[in-house]
């Protein structure tokens, strides 16, 4: 009896510590597709059972394609590996993972337009949706890398991507590729910078393997944003880059504002009305050979500043300031670049100034730390 008692003790131990360790950072299972269907399980690139993929359940006209795939003269691109799927008109893809309820989480997709021109996706993880237009290719590779976030509502997470064109051909529709996750850990602000995550060091998982960045999506709002404490609330996407690929200011993250105007990221603060503050941030180039001579504006409330940087694409940065008194007990702080640029080496690549480092201090703050401007 006592040894039964010891077995059934260390099987409970078992269950529970595998109930204890949800998903970890990086690929989900099988997450790259390279774990095919059996033969029987397809009809020429077609997935005929619901089930097939491993890791995954699929819905509607779902197809596993190879690298170097041709759809009439068109060649399909995988963005990592041998194999992606597509998804067709109304198909999707699904996986539940086991995640921490109330923590959030960034999930990393590579995506790659096939057919239509406004193609777009939708990401769930229930309750939270949204939709990410996909129509604008930032890389001439033929695919990009894209960011959502979400909140875990309970201990599982049922994640879906689902193309929900309806084109004449039945299989138009984006590949997609590599799907990642990453827990997020929003940093708070201090009385050293009332500005959270200012150096964008927490943020969506990046493939260590790939040199093109992650795009968080236009109008992604604070609460749910793959890039914590940020908001990009314009119609185009802002690139987060790392320092194993690019030339950034200061730690491992900075953002790239790769579309102009268009490209605009902001932080709503907390300020004293008739208080003065002091914005520094920091301005420079990726080292992606995107060369020329950039501005970006920022603003703080109504005041503005705009920052010039002549860019030799090979990297470096410069540091910028802007003071101002605030009018209110919030107060937005805005960054955009005023110019489009193409890489040098590359007319059909979007790219921009590099924004890193944002700090907002009191002036009359006794613990602001010196700063060098």
């Amino acid at each position: 009896m006592q040894g039964i008692a010891l077995i059934l003790s260390v099987l409970l131990c078992a269950t529970c510590c595998h109930s204890a360790f949800p998903v970890k950072d990086g690929l989900l299972g099988n997450g790259n597709f390279e774990q095919a269907p059996k033969a029987s399980d397809m009809k020429g690139t077609v997935v005929t059972s619901r089930y097939a993929i491993p890791g995954w359940e699929i819905s509607g006209f779902v197809e596993y394609i190879k690298s170097g795939q041709k759809q009439g003269d068109m060649l399909l691109v995988v963005p990592e590996g041998a194999f992606a799927v597509r998804l067709g008109n109304e198909a999707s893809i699904k996986q539940t993972i086991k995640v921490i309820k109330g923590l959030y989480y960034s999930l990393t997709f590579s995506a790659a337009r096939t057919c239509a021109q406004e193609e777009r996706l939708n990401v769930t993880v229930a309750p939270d949706s949204g939709v990410l237009p996909i129509q604008t290719l930032y890389s001439s590779n033929g695919w990009d890398s894209y960011a959502w976030a979400f909140q875990a509502e309970s201990e599982l997470a049922e994640i879906i991507i689902h193309n929900p064109g309806v084109e004449e051909d039945p299989a138009c529709g984006p590949l997609i590729d590599s799907v990642a996750i990453k827990a997020l850990y929003p940093p708070k602000a201090t009385n050293k910078n009332l500005v959270k995550n200012e150096g964008f060091e927490e943020g969506p998982y990046i493939f260590p393997n790939t040199s093109w960045g992650v795009l968080i999506p236009p109008n992604i709002e604070d609460d749910h944003s793959p890039l914590p404490g940020w908001m990009v609330e314009s119609l185009k996407a802002v690139k987060y880059i790392d320092s194993y690929h690019f030339s950034v200011p200061q730690g491992k993250r900075a953002v790239e504002l790769v579309a102009g105007k268009e490209s605009a990221i902001a932080q709503v603060v907390r300020t004293i009305v008739g208080k003065r503050y002091r914005l520094t941030f920091s301005v420079g180039d990726a080292s992606n050979s995107c060369e020329g001579s950039m501005v970006v504006e920022a603003f703080a409330g109504k005041a503005t500043v705009k920052v010039p940087y002549e860019s030799k694409g090979k990297g470096g940065f410069k540091r910028a300031v802007l003071l101002f008194t605030a009018d209110s007990n919030r107060t937005r702080l805005t960054f955009f670049s005023t110019f489009y640029t193409m890489r040098s080496d590359d007319f059909s690549s979007l790219c921009g100034p590099v924004l890193d480092d944002v700090v907002l201090v009191s002036v009359r703050n006794p613990h602001a730390r010196r700063l060098r401007l």
